[in-house]
């Protein structure tokens, strides 16, 4: 049986695809698996990937018959993968040569449910250092006492699932899957899901996940309807951590995040097709009226200005009874 299964969705990345492969070649090791998901991909991206199936060691193909989007190709993968640990790749990433075995030997060394790492993030020829946004490295904690504080950057707010590797007892309680559909955001329930109900975590500094900004073909670069996913991920934030226990004292933060995500698109709106840009508008109005509006109006009062603004005015807009998020 395999003791690591690393989960790498591609879609349409013909271009980067050959560079992320090389880079699993120089990390495979004859108990890793490499589950290579083809989300039904339109350009050569799948020929590349069966070429890969044959000279990859320990690559396993699995393809879709339709788009899914990141989420479900990632819940292919985590279905089908075998490893008792497991970890994510973007198919137009890539890996430093024998990082995976020094991610794997942390958690193993740690002992605990999930391992955070820092990355190096690559725009055009430019490469910065990216760290987690948690103080203590190598110490195992409770991923709770992680979550706050409210008013500052904490290890929920960094939510890329390939920055990290994860024991498989989270896959067997039902914490490692994304929500199904979900077209954007989706590392943010998943996230938020981890750090709650998950028992043990670290976070150590170990570098060697490269990922790539400014990519084309990335929704982060496309202004169309998928993006709006992101009121869906926020909403099912806010709604499960209502639930928790803890609800009173985490929801702040889900709160403080949720309109700081929603300025930054309406900071951006003429990226948008007109008929999109409407349709985030309403969006934003329902889901201000939806918070519990006690701790919204704490949140606004707290933020700076401009932000702050944009919301109220957003606030103020008229909502047709039957709007809901996408």
């Amino acid at each position: 049986m395999p003791k690591l299964s690393v989960i790498v969705p591609f879609y349409n990345v013909q271009q980067y695809a050959p560079d992320t492969l090389t880079s699993l070649r120089s990390n495979a090791r004859e108990d890793f698996e490499f589950i290579l998901v083809d989300d039904c991909s339109t350009d050569a991206t799948s020929d590349i990937l069966r070429r890969a199936e044959r000279e990859l060691p320990g690559a396993v193909l699995v393809g879709h018959e339709k788009n899914g989007g990141l989420a479900t190709a990632r819940n292919t993968g985590i279905d089908k993968a075998r490893g008792d640990y497991l970890t994510f790749l973007d198919g137009d990433d890539w890996l430093a040569p024998g990082y995976l075995p020094r991610l794997l030997a942390s958690i193993e060394e740690l002992g605990c449910d999930f391992v955070r790492t820092d990355h190096v993030q690559c725009t055009a020829r430019a490469r910065s250092i990216h760290r987690v946004p948690h103080g203590r490295r190598g110490t195992v904690m409770n991923p709770r006492e992680a979550i706050l504080p409210a008013d500052r950057s904490t290890s929920v707010d960094y939510a890329y699932a390939w920055a990290g590797i994860y024991h498989r007892r989270l896959v067997d309680r039902g914490l490692l899957h994304f929500t199904d559909g979900l077209r954007t955001a989706e590392d943010r329930p998943w996230i938020w899901k981890l750090h709650r109900e998950a028992d043990t975590f670290a976070v150590v500094g170990l570098l060697g996940v490269y990922y790539r900004r400014g990519v084309a073909s990335s929704l982060t670069q496309i202004g169309d309807v998928r993006q709006l996913d992101f009121i869906r991920a926020f909403d099912q934030v806010l709604e499960e951590t209502a639930r928790d226990p803890e609800g009173a004292k985490l929801l702040p933060k889900a709160v403080r995040t949720y309109c700081a995500i929603m300025t930054h698109h309406l900071g951006s709106i003429e990226r948008f097709e007109p008929a999109v840009a409407r349709k985030l508008r309403s969006l934003c109005a329902a889901a201000l009226k939806r918070m519990p509006q006690d701790v919204l109006a704490e949140v606004m009062d707290s933020m700076d200005v401009q932000r702050a603004s944009a919301l109220r005015r957003v606030r103020r807009r008229p909502v047709a009874a039957r709007t809901v998020a996408l």
